[in-house]
């Protein structure tokens, strides 16, 4: 998982739970939590029963991120995140727990003398894990347009920059779908099973050659001896667990974005030029 995916996702994430981002730049970013965020990530529970016994006015905390120290000013304090760090790790969790679905409209539309119309997009953010003796992850974020069915890849770093709200824009309107979200689910799972498939896999081969070296060696060390003993099976199926190749595929996260026609065709221009 790269660090501007990273970085993308907590936006993302925070934007879906109604937290206000207060500052966001170059590999940082600031935000207010809500009341529920707070109870979900602080780990302050006396502090909130304390406050609802006694009735007080409750005070959210503000955190900020930085997910680029390189790219990230100096000056700016904050919480160091990075892929397997604790806080994402927890984040992760407590998007499985309170719904991975989100539903997030543009909001940089343009009064006119007629209403806006707001394509819908399917997006689906999913951790591509290839595991052996050695581990690569990636975020692979997926957008397909329930219209057209045309997918694009990197769509969470696409919308970088847009302006998205929970609540539909005054003066727009939704278009109805004419892939419905369970078909484009599948024409999207359909779309990473050959992205993986056409991926280089020579790890996986060098992976099963170092396997066999070392099954080779343990096979040396019984030969003398005919009736193997448990041993053996025990450090055969070792091998096995550490070296075998795997790939896995883990939604994150994904949901239905309401975007202005024109904007991502900018976007896609932008990310061409």
């Amino acid at each position: 998982m790269q660090q501007h995916d990273i970085h993308q996702f907590l936006k993302g994430y925070f934007q879906s739970t109604e937290c206000s981002i207060l500052e966001k730049g170059n590999g940082y970013l600031t935000v207010q939590l809500t009341i529920d965020q707070d109870k979900e990530l602080m780990n302050r529970p006396f502090y909130w029963h304390y406050l609802e016994k006694v009735g007080g006015e409750p005070n959210p905390a503000s955190l900020t991120f930085i997910t680029n120290e390189q790219r990230a000013p100096q000056d700016i304090k904050g919480e160091k995140v990075h892929f397997g760090s604790p806080r994402l790790h927890q984040i992760f969790q407590a998007t499985r727990r309170f719904g991975s679905a989100i539903r997030l409209y543009e909001a940089n539309v343009a009064r006119s003398t007629h209403n806006t119309a707001l394509h819908p997009w399917l997006n689906m953010n999913v951790m591509v894990s290839y595991q052996c003796d050695h581990k690569r992850d990636y975020l692979l974020s997926l957008g397909i347009h329930l219209i057209t069915g045309n997918i694009i890849e990197d769509f969470h770093e696409l919308l970088k920059g847009q302006a998205l709200t929970p609540k539909i824009p005054d003066f727009t309107f939704t278009l109805s779908p004419i892939i419905k979200p369970k078909s484009g689910f599948n024409r999207l799972h359909q779309y990473i099973e050959k992205h993986i498939y056409e991926d280089d896999h020579s790890w996986a081969e060098e992976a099963k050659e170092r396997w066999q070296q070392d099954l080779d060696l343990l096979n040396h060390f019984y030969e003398d001896i005919e009736e193997k003993p448990s041993t053996y099976d025990i450090e055969k199926k070792a091998l096995q667990d550490q070296y075998e190749p795997r790939i896995s595929v883990n939604v994150v996260n994904g949901g239905i974005f309401y975007l202005q026609e024109g904007t991502v065709r900018i976007l896609l221009q932008r990310k061409m030029a």
